[in-house]
């Protein structure tokens, strides 16, 4: 483990106030790429949607913007924002063709929940506009349960090795994006707590979600916070909720106090250098699920005016995506660089072809 207590280099691990005026995330479409776009979402007008393949959505122009985001997700900062899809004036049918034609060419979809989502809307479904918090009386709340409320949400990790957002429409007030790196968690613990650091290197029990993966024998599980893989590669898979479902299962460890405090720490230093990125109408958002963690802050819709906060959300399996540790088999399946794996189906393609 010791050559794993060692500061991480590279432009995975950035700060949010210096990512947040480069322009190695963040960039327009073009009129070009805008136009072979929306080319190819009414060509694949008679196809289900989702579930088609990138055969059925052509968008050769776009070749080098994917060269550009698999650059930057797997070799920068692992995070991309590209601006300028014309969202408002789009019918919600033809913003999800977009967006899943879009990604299909970017990576393969995979499931979001055992019962079959592979596009989702992340919204207020409360129907009273409730802000849902991790605390409260009884069994806690799962992490989909409080992101379809207008509560906010901590950093935390998708089982997927890139999750896509666009906005589709946005609230009146609230919903701010917060991604942070965990290489710079990882090196500011270093600095800071090195005997924390090596706590994250260890064990955590987790349950898995049964909204999300549905009843299975194997509901809890250990894996490590941070990780190494045979060839260096770092990762990080962190959801303090389902590390906290854990302990309602009797014969799972207690946490041990340095347990709880480093997970303490990861959120304390996560708002310190995080990137707060509102959502402009239109925009979408790539992160990598190995690099980064995202969280939001709380939202206002205002259903009187129509205004609300919706987000289109699509997991992807990455082709350039990066060797996993042996044991994180357990939560992703195939560990090898480039697999198919992760999802609430593990390994399985969400294409129906």
């Amino acid at each position: 483990m010791e050559d794993m207590l060692t500061p991480i280099e590279g432009p995975a691990g950035w700060r949010g106030d210096a990512l947040l005026h480069s322009p190695a995330w963040r960039r327009a479409l073009t009129a070009a790429e805008l136009a072979a776009l929306e080319r190819a979402t009414a060509t694949a007008r008679d196809v289900p949607c989702p579930g088609f393949g990138k055969s059925e959505f052509l968008v050769p122009e776009l070749a080098p913007l994917f060269a550009w985001m698999a650059e930057q997700l797997e070799h920068g900062p692992g995070v991309v924002r590209l601006t300028g899809v014309p969202a408002d004036r789009m019918a919600r049918d033809d913003l999800k063709r977009l967006f899943w034609g879009f990604c299909v060419n970017l990576g393969t979809p995979v499931y979001q929940t055992a019962a079959g989502e592979v596009l989702g809307e992340v919204k207020d479904e409360t129907g009273t506009g409730a802000a849902l918090t991790y605390d409260g009386p009884g069994p806690l709340k799962s992490a989909r349960t409080i992101a379809r409320s207008t509560g906010p949400l901590r950093f935390h990790t998708d089982k997927t090795d890139l999750l896509c957002l666009l906005c589709a429409t946005n609230a009146i007030e609230g919903g701010v994006s917060k991604v942070v790196s965990s290489v710079t968690l990882h090196n500011e613990i270093l600095r800071r707590r090195p005997d924390l650091l090596r706590v994250l290197y260890e064990p955590y029990w987790r349950m898995r979600p049964t909204d999300e993966e549905g009843t299975r024998e194997d509901r809890v599980f250990s894996m490590p916070v941070f990780a190494r893989a045979a060839d260096g590669s770092f990762t990080s898979q962190y959801s303090r909720t389902y590390i906290s479902q854990a302990q309602e299962v009797a014969e799972v460890p207690r946490l041990t106090a340095a347990q709880t405090e480093a997970m303490d720490m990861i959120h304390a230093i996560g708002e310190e250098v995080c990137l707060f990125a509102p959502f402009e109408v239109g925009d979408m958002q790539f992160l990598n699920q190995h690099v980064t963690y995202h969280g939001r802050t709380q939202f206002t819709d205002d259903p009187q005016s129509g205004a609300q906060r919706v987000l289109l959300r699509i997991w992807l399996s990455a082709p350039f995506s990066r060797m996993l540790p042996e044991g994180n088999a357990v939560q992703w399946g195939d560990t090898q660089a480039g697999a198919l794996r992760g999802g609430a189906l593990v390994g399985r393609s969400a294409l129906a072809a």
